[in-house]
Order: structure tokens, then C-alpha cells, then sequence
């Protein structure tokens, strides 16, 4: 929780419940085909659903009491390679901390330099300010600039939050300059497409998201497969894209504008734009460095060998080395969000033990057996998984969380219903990643949507009237590219 914000009853009962249906979990009796460290497992993910989901105490503090959860009760759990043995806590910790040892989280802090870099040097604002600067004054065209630049940021912006803090100004900016009211049905359009464009384009670009990181971290790890930039793009492009025209077409139809077309708006963009000057020398290095980058992503595994998290890295230390200088590391460091990073590793690190320890197939074996997935297409499962993910997402402020409490979950269910059927498991992960991205009915349901709805030009009403339509159509989209596109790709048999 931040500073000052009072707590409700329903954050504040959120750690005491979450400890004792923790300590009801471990009196249950392990079942016969679990080991001990699963069932303690299963007890530490309860606890870290409903502490996220309550929000009852910060994510980096959430990230303390799950290492020192899985410290001391796996390793005072038996070991599973020697049963007459007890783990250790030394042997609990390290499986605790094995997440901060992930090339994803190693991308993550890495994205959050590139991120910090354009806010640094104001890149991020002259992009922003140059698409919107051509699409002319009429309000549809200004809602479809704003929606085409959130797609432009996410290739050079690998952060969601500060792809969406760069946005929120420049947009407040333009309803300034055109002299329109904050509680307009423009201005709310206006930041609801900011946030819900950027949670589209978070499926469609690999690098544009941290939750992205965690599914990949566990492909990577329990499924052995490396899923390059340009597979997910191919893949996943098409589906930001078709959301993207909906999106347009239902903030349209749910709150049209006051007015179709804003007197010299288009020349209002254009002095804020002129206003900030030719590109400075930092400015010109950073996009350069940053096309660099692109192009390494894109053409990962097709024309060289090096992965995303490692040339990203490269491409860090690049904007810090003297001579090239974009920033130092103390500008760089008062713009990353340690606490997210934390959150990020912690993630990691609870649904590899989730997987490790078996929990992960035990619950698996359950779901599959009770919901008869056992002789269920590929289609199903992802109807099911995709609707059920989508509808626990309305209880998480955080999609990174999501992903890591049920990324691994899924990974099992589809381990263990590809054992009778022919099913590309690492295809249909992805798929179901892509729906944990979906945010889009609730402000709290992500940090760019608190961002957006922090301008206080649209209510809450606003944005779930708009945002379940939504919602709805992109689960249909989803069902529609699984049953063509994505079998046709072969993710899904």
C-alpha cells in the first residue's frame, strides 16, 4: 500500500486471513501422492494469492514474507531426494531467491533502464508528440493517434507504467490547449484509451511487459523452449491489432465525444511539439541505441544467436558508459521501481517451486480429473483456462502476480491433458499469458489504469462501462485466433 493512503477493512483483514487459511492448509493431511515441500508449496501460494489480491501489504514487502515463508517451511520440509533428511533453510532460501538468477528478471531491471533513459531525455514525449502531431484535429483522429502512439511506444518503451506516465501529460496537455472540460466525454475517451491501449499492445509485443517475462522465465526453465521477439510478435500482433481497431470503435460508440473536430487543435500539437526544441545530442544516441536494440530483438535467432535479456543488457550499459552518457547511474536509479523488480524475482521464484516441488502437477492432476480434461481439445482448455484467468484477474492489481501464481498452474494442466492428447503446451501457454494481460474492466486492475484514472476525468462507472464490452470481445477474439490462427501457427496442436 503507498504512504498515506488509509487502509479498508478489506486490506487490513488481508494478512490475518491470509495467515490463518495458511495455517489451515498446512494442518490438512498431505495427500498420499504429494510430497510435504508441494503441500507447504500449495499453503505459501494461497497465502500469496490472497495478500496480492487484498493488496494487505506492499509488493516489495509481500516479496520479504514469501522468501521467508519458503525459506523456513520448505526447509523444514523433508527433502525430497532423501526423505529421512529435512531440506535445510539454507537449501529453502535458495530455492526462494533462484528467481533472481532469471534471464527474464535480468530483461525486466534492464527494460526499466531503457524506460528511465526516455523519460530522462524526453524521447518518449517527441514521439508521443509527432504521431499526434499528424493525424489532424477531428476527435476520432485525435482518439486513433492516441491509441497508434500507445502501439509505437511499446516497440522502444518496454514498461507499461511508463510508457502510460509519459502519455497522461501530454494528453492532459492537448485537452488543455483545446480548451475542453476534464470531465468531458473526450478527456475520459481521451485516458481510457491511453491505459487500455498499452494493456492491448502488451500482448502483442513480448518486450512491452514484465508478466510477459514471467511466462517466458517458466518456458524457458520447465519447458526447455526459448520463444524469440519476433515469434511472440508474429503470433501476438494480430490481436493487439484487431483489439486495437475494437477498442477505437467501442470507446466511440459507449461515450462519443461532445464534438466531432477541435478548432487549430492540429496546430496547438504542432507548437507543442515546436516548444520543445531540436533533438538534443542525448535524445539522438538514445534512438539510435534504441533502433540498435529493435532490430537485435527482431531478428533474434533469424540472423544471430543472441537472446533479448542479453543484448538489452548491452544496450544498458551502452547509455551509461562515459562517452556515450545518457544518463548516470544515479538519474537512473531514482526512476526504477526496485519494489516491482522485487515482486518480479519473488514471482519467479514461487511458481518454479511450485513446479519443482510438485505442487504444481498435484493440482494439475486435480483440475484435469475433476473438470474431465483428460480427453478435452486444445480448444476447450483454452476457452476454459482463458475465461477462468479472466475473471481472477478482477481481484489482482497486478498482472506480474497473476503470472506468477498461475502461469505454473497452467503449465501442469496442459502437462498433464497433453498426455492424452497431441497438444503444443508452450503454444498454449502463451495464448493463455496473452489473457492475463487483459486488465481492462477495473482501474485497479493494473498501474496504468491508476495512472489514467488519477486525472480524474472519467469515474470508475466510465471505465467498466467501457472496459466489459471489451473484455468481452477480446475473450472471443482470443477463441476465434485459437480455433484459426494460432492452430494454423501450430500453438495449439
Amino acid at each position: 500500500m503507498p504512504q498515506g493512503k488509509p487502509q479498508s477493512t478489506f486490506h487490513k483483514m488481508g494478512l490475518p486471513i491470509a495467515i490463518l487459511v495458511l495455517i489451515a492448509v498446512l494442518a490438512l493431511p498431505t495427500p498420499p501422492d504429494l510430497s510435504s515441500a508441494g503441500h507447504r508449496m500449495i499453503g505459501i501460494l494461497i497465502f500469496s494469492v490472497i495478500i496480492w489480491m487484498t493488496e494487505a501489504v506492499s509488493y516489495p514487502v509481500s516479496s520479504g514474507i514469501i522468501i521467508s515463508l519458503m525459506a523456513f517451511l520448505l526447509g523444514t520440509a523433508p527433502d525430497m531426494a532423501n526423505p529421512s533428511k529435512m531440506l535445510g533453510t539454507s537449501a529453502g532460501l535458495k530455492l526462494a531467491l533462484a528467481g533472481f538468477s532469471s534471464s527474464a528478471l535480468a530483461l525486466v531491471g534492464a527494460a526499466m533502464f531503457i524506460a528511465a533513459a526516455m523519460m530522462k531525455t524526453g524521447l518518449d514525449k517527441r514521439i508521443a508528440l509527432f504521431v499526434l502531431s499528424k493525424i489532424g484535429a477531428k476527435t476520432n483522429h485525435v482518439l486513433a493517434g492516441v491509441i497508434l502512439t500507445g502501439f509505437v511506444l511499446s516497440f522502444f518503451v518496454p514498461s507499461t507504467t511508463a510508457r502510460v506516465s509519459c502519455m497522461v501529460p501530454i494528453v492532459m496537455g492537448i485537452i488543455a490547449v483545446f480548451g475542453v472540460s476534464r470531465k468531458s466525454k473526450f478527456a475520459a475517451i481521451m485516458l481510457i484509451a491511453v491505459a487500455q491501449a498499452d494493456s492491448i499492445w502488451n500482448v502483442g509485443i513480448k518486450t512491452a511487459a514484465a508478466q510477459n517475462m514471467v511466462a517466458l522465465g517458466f518456458i524457458e526453465k520447465q519447458l526447455g523452449t526459448t520463444i524469440s521477439w519476433l515469434d511472440w510478435f508474429i503470433a501476438a500482433a494480430p490481436f493487439a491489432v484487431i483489439m486495437s481497431v475494437l477498442l477505437y470503435f467501442v470507446l466511440l460508440k459507449m461515450m462519443p465525444p461532445e464534438m466531432k473536430e477541435i478548432a487549430g487543435g492540429k496546430e496547438k500539437i504542432a507548437k507543442e511539439l515546436q516548444a520543445l526544441g531540436p533533438m538534443g545530442g542525448d535524445e539522438k544516441k538514445l534512438m539510435i541505441l534504441s533502433c540498435i536494440l529493435l532490430f537485435f530483438w527482431a531478428t533474434e535467432k533469424k540472423v544471430h544467436p543472441f537472446d533479448t535479456s542479453s543484448t538489452t543488457i548491452v544496450a544498458i550499459t551502452l547509455m551509461m558508459m562515459p562517452g556515450i552518457g545518457i544518463m548516470t547511474w544515479k538519474e537512473a536509479q531514482q526512476r526504477i521501481g526496485w519494489g516491482t523488480l522485487m515482486l518480479f524475482g519473488v514471482g519467479i521464484s514461487l511458481g518454479s517451486a511450485i513446479l519443482s516441488t510438485k505442487a504444481g502437477a498435484w493440482i494439475a492432476h486435480e483440475i484435469v480429473t475433476n473438470f474431465h480434461l483428460f480427453d478435452a481439445t486444445g480448444f476447450f482448455i483454452i476457452a476454459v483456462l482463458a475465461l477462468f484467468l479472466i475473471v481472477i484477474h478482477l481481484g489482482f492489481a497486478s498482472a506480474t502476480a497473476l503470472s506468477s501464481a498461475m502461469i505454473p498452474i497452467c503449465i501442469s494442466v496442459l502437462q498433464g491433458a497433453a498426455e492424452h492428447n497431441p497438444l503444443n503446451v508452450v503454444g498454449m501457454v502463451m495464448i493463455l499469458q496473452y489473457t492475463i494481460c487483459f486488465g481492462f474492466i477495473l482501474p485497479v486492475n493494473a498501474p496504468q489504469n491508476m495512472i489514467a484514472y488519477s486525472t480524474e476525468t472519467f469515474e470508475v462507472k466510465d471505465f467498466i462501462k467501457t472496459g466489459i464490452p471489451l473484455t468481452i470481445l477480446a475473450y472471443l477474439v482470443t477463441l476465434l485466433l485459437t480455433k484459426t490462427y494460432w492452430t494454423w501457427m501450430g500453438l495449439v496442436l
